[in-house]
């Protein structure tokens, strides 16, 4: 490895808080090529509940680039159609993602739970000397410095301070790394919460024409049901004053199942998810010299469409390209790093958190002449080979990836100034 021009030293790591799938995709990465690396996580073990499950292809793509695509198919479900359905009419509008093929090497989704990408990668890690990952440690501020950073290190018992080259923050939307930097996290939190609920329950054998992925609308209570390898997965919102206790309990949830599908006995329910939902952007992703946020640290948004992790996993291959440039190659840090504000940061701001919001909106309303007529916008766009086709390139986060490498600094400070 060389040392850059502009002080960047071999012998210090890049320090990642969180062990997520953002930051162990940016710790695998950098280990690959040469570049030291500590993973700092705040939990004592790679906790295995209902979070993000979609893969989308350009994501497929990159982590083909790790050899990890090839790991994660078969833990996971191939989905190759997805569908709008709704509830009361039963009509729907299915999208074809082999529509695809030539635009990415992977036309399909993948449905496998964030959990198994990240134990993947900590298992790929221990074949690196110069990986390390360390659970139970949080790392609660830092100091900028001259040639790098000094994180402060808490292990629950001893705080310490570990030398760096840089400091990212994949630490989530509470993240203390943007907090430490005096980042404003810029948006709105939603009033309700959305319930995720796993259960083995064959839903394919009872709803006829049901797809792996469906987004199904419904004036009285919309659902989104995904199956992964061994479970269905359903998402309901709920009533911003309920108890959470209330919503979280066996009876509820039964409740909501079974007004899904009505069957003799219960469901057999595995995880339960209550989470609130929100929509906000830090005002910068490089929030000082050396420090720099991605993933949920940087931006959160409601997960219909599956554009979360997805855009943090993209935000982690966009900084991982340009700090092997600064610090295998020698090329300007300043420059490099202004522009993974600019790239990733606008695409956000532009794309994602509009799509978010568009999403929400179009499954929630009530209204039951907007519902029809989202339903009739789907299927026209589903009857369309040229529609379909740009519809898949915009949902699958093809175009606004494309769109986001075509930014450069000149455009983006005439836009910001």
């Amino acid at each position: 490895m060389n040392n850059s021009s502009d002080g960047s030293n071999e012998c210090k790591p890049v320090l990642i808080a969180g062990a997520g799938p953002v930051g162990c995709t940016i710790a695998l990465y950098l280990a690959r090529n040469g570049i030291p690396v500590i993973i700092f996580e705040a939990q004592e073990a790679l906790p295995q509940d209902l979070r993000a499950s979609t893969f989308h292809p350009p994501t497929l793509d990159m982590l083909d680039e790790l050899d990890l695509t090839e790991k994660l198919i078969p833990q996971g479900l191939i989905v190759r159609e997805f569908q709008f359905r709704e509830r009361q009419t039963g009509e729907e509008a299915n999208f074809n993602l082999g529509m695809l093929r030539g635009e990415t090497r992977h036309p399909y989704r993948l449905q496998c739970e964030q959990y198994k990408l990240t134990q993947t990668v900590i298992e790929m890690l221990a074949e690196y000397p110069h990986a390390e990952v360390h659970f139970g440690s949080h790392v609660v501020g830092y100091e900028d410095t001259d040639d790098g950073v000094s994180a402060l290190v808490f292990d629950g018992e001893d705080e310490t301070r570990i030398a760096g080259s840089y400091l990212i923050g994949a630490d989530g939307a509470g993240s203390r790394i943007r907090q430490a930097s005096g980042t404003l996290f810029e948006g709105l939190t939603y009033p309700e919460r959305f319930l995720v609920v796993s259960t083995p329950f064959p839903f394919e054998q009872y709803f006829n024409g049901l797809r792996w992925v469906n987004y199904v609308s419904d004036p009285e209570e919309w659902c989104v049901m995904l199956k992964t390898l061994d479970l269905w997965r359903v998402q309901f919102p709920t009533d911003p004053s309920a108890n959470p206790d209330l919503l979280l309990s066996d009876d509820f949830i039964e409740d909501r199942l079974q007004r899904l599908m009505p069957k003799s006995g219960r469901y057999e329910i595995g995880h339960r998810t209550l989470y609130r939902v929100h929509q906000r952007v830090a005002e910068r992703y490089r929030v000082d010299d050396h420090v720099l946020l991605v993933g949920d640290a940087a931006h959160v948004n409601n997960p219909l469409g599956g554009m979360g992790m997805n855009g943090g996993i993209h935000d982690a291959f966009n900084l991982s390209e340009k700090l092997v440039k600064i610090l295998v190659e020698g090329e300007d840090r300043h420059a490099l790093l202004d522009l993974y504000d600019a790239q990733r940061r606008g695409i956000c701001v532009d794309f994602i958190q509009a799509r978010t919001r568009e999403n929400k909106a179009m499954m929630e309303t009530s209204d039951e002449s907007a519902q029809a007529a989202r339903q009739q916008r789907f299927m026209q766009l589903a009857s369309s080979t040229e529609k379909q086709h740009q519809y898949l390139l915009e949902s699958s986060m093809i175009s606004c990836l494309r769109d986001s490498l075509e930014i450069d600094l000149c455009d983006h400070e005439r836009k910001f100034s």
